[in-house]
């Protein structure tokens, strides 16, 4: 009498064929499995299609062939000059610990004009893809990866390469959120950013007075609303009276609108003993204001220089040679935040910003361009319009472009 196929005393088809899964792999789908069963309620399942390194919903997400990207191709102070828009781009695969998202909103900020001129790294050589944050969902990723995502789930996240209908992100630089709002946009950079610099550098508490400059734009909308949440009393620069109503709504104590009032004037009449932070992302005059203004002990954290960044260099002048005797005379301090260097509080900080827009003590005010002369931003050519109207000093809030939700082929 012979045995069964598949037990001890004669291989299975499968094995005399050749395709007995080995222990490894039977080990690994036992393991996608048990992760199966913890994907978030309403997250579509992952397919292993291929019981390779990803796993890809091929058919549920409709991943095409072929993606649109901008991508710098020359080193410029010119957005326009260093990114060029390609339409027939090979759509990434995520790695073991990625996520492949398919962007609905991406963030322009104004440091993606010394992205693409190269500054932030002197070796980078071209061409290379640009932006920096997205919100989308996710359609593909990594066995590692889906212990902690399912297809199907929305997602904000901080990455190069946002500038995209599709990006590749570790799901360490990605956070889950509840749907595709495009207020999650502001929260991955800007946010973060205001966050993390004013707990490490602005030493806040009640009644400090906290100058924020540019406070209407991306990043300056929350060092408004987190000095507020200190108890501190903020004044903020703008430059519309449009600005100065959106500031007052959000706690601003003291908008300044510096094309009818002199910033210079009114802090010396109603701050003679000047304020105790400032919170610079200007430059230039702007930053020799600031310093000028500054009290005893102030602390002045440099943030950027927008000013700057279009010219040749990235810079705007600056009193630099009179620097040393302010800050001594008044035993004040410069410091300077870049979002990269402080990674490791990155994760805290935005587990605790989703949490308070989530309970309504977050306002995320974005700009999608509506009052633009061109109409809202969308689609990734509209991304040259966005950078052009930010460097304008138009928007009110972090400026967002939509994506289009079709795609073009499938695989």
């Amino acid at each position: 009498m012979r045995p069964p196929a598949g037990s001890r005393a004669e291989p299975s088809r499968a094995a005399r064929a050749g395709l007995d899964p080995s222990p490894r792999r039977r080990r690994k789908r036992a393991e996608a499995r048990a992760m199966l069963r913890l994907a978030p309620a309403g997250a579509r399942a992952i397919v292993d299609m291929s019981y390779a390194r990803h796993f890809l919903d091929f058919q549920g997400s409709d991943i095409p062939r072929a993606m649109q990207k901008l991508v710098a191709t020359q080193l410029s102070p010119s957005f326009r000059e260093a990114v060029t828009l390609r339409r027939d781009c090979p759509v990434p695969l995520p790695g073991d610990g990625d996520l492949l998202v398919r962007n609905r909103f991406v963030g322009v900020n104004a440091s993606d004009v010394n992205y693409s001129a190269g500054r932030y790294d002197p070796s980078v050589k071209t061409p290379f893809d640009v932006g920096f944050e997205g919100v989308g969902e996710v359609v593909a990723l990594g066995l590692s990866a889906s212990a902690r995502y399912a297809v199907g789930q929305a997602v904000a996240y901080m990455a190069p390469g946002s500038f995209a209908e599709y990006t590749v992100v570790p799901a360490g630089a990605a956070a889950p959120v509840t749907s595709l709002q495009p207020q999650y946009v502001t929260l991955p950079v800007s946010a973060t950013t205001a966050y993390i610099s004013l707990n490490e550098l602005g030493g806040l508490s009640e009644g400090t007075k906290v100058l924020v400059t540019a406070a209407a734009g991306g990043t300056g909308q929350f060092a408004v609303q987190l000095a507020k949440k200190a108890k501190c009393h903020v004044i903020g620069t703008c430059s519309s009276d449009e600005k100065s109503a959106f500031l007052k709504s959000i706690g601003c104590d003291r908008p300044i609108n510096y094309t009818t009032e002199p910033v210079s004037a009114v802090l010396k009449q109603e701050y003679p003993a000047g304020v105790d932070v400032v919170y610079e992302s200007v430059g230039g005059a702007m930053f020799d204001l600031a310093v000028d203004a500054l009290a005893v002990k102030g602390r002045l954290i440099v943030i950027g220089f927008v000013s700057g960044y279009q010219t040749p260099t990235g810079l705007s002048p600056v009193k630099a040679g009179t620097l040393p005797a302010k800050l001594l005379k008044k035993s004040a301090s410069v410091r300077g935040f870049f979002l990269n260097h402080s990674l490791s509080k990155y994760q805290a900080a935005m587990d605790h910003l989703l949490k308070m827009y989530a309970g309504g003590d977050l306002v995320c005010e974005v700009d999608l361009g509506d009052r633009s002369a061109e109409g809202r931003f969308i689609g990734l050519e509209s991304v040259f319009r966005a950078v052009d109207y930010m460097y304008m000093g138009k928007n009110t809030g972090k400026i967002v472009v939509e994506l289009s939700r079709s795609v073009s082929s499938k695989l």
